[in-house]
């Protein structure tokens, strides 16, 4: 493994975890998480284990973000901020 790239994608994944729990919007959330999720699924790959890195990238970064996707653009908004 190269250590130099696990740091650099183990800080671009505390940046995205931060950044999603600070955004207010909720679909620049749901991109960021799953920006978050790639990060993840390349570090389980730099890790070795490509099965758990295969199975991050189709339910974390795919499906899970199709489904905020989609239910976000299924509410409404009670105020405007």
């Amino acid at each position: 493994m190269i250590w130099q790239l696990d740091l650099v994608l183990l800080l671009l994944v505390v940046f995205c975890a931060v950044a999603t729990i600070t955004v207010k919007d909720l679909l620049s959330a749901t991109i960021i998480f799953s920006a978050y999720s790639f990060l993840m699924c390349l570090l389980w790959a730099e890790m070795g284990a490509v099965d758990v890195a295969f199975t991050e990238a189709t339910v974390g970064a795919g499906i899970s973000t199709i489904l905020f996707i989609a239910a976000i653009f299924r509410t409404t908004r009670r105020s405007k901020d």
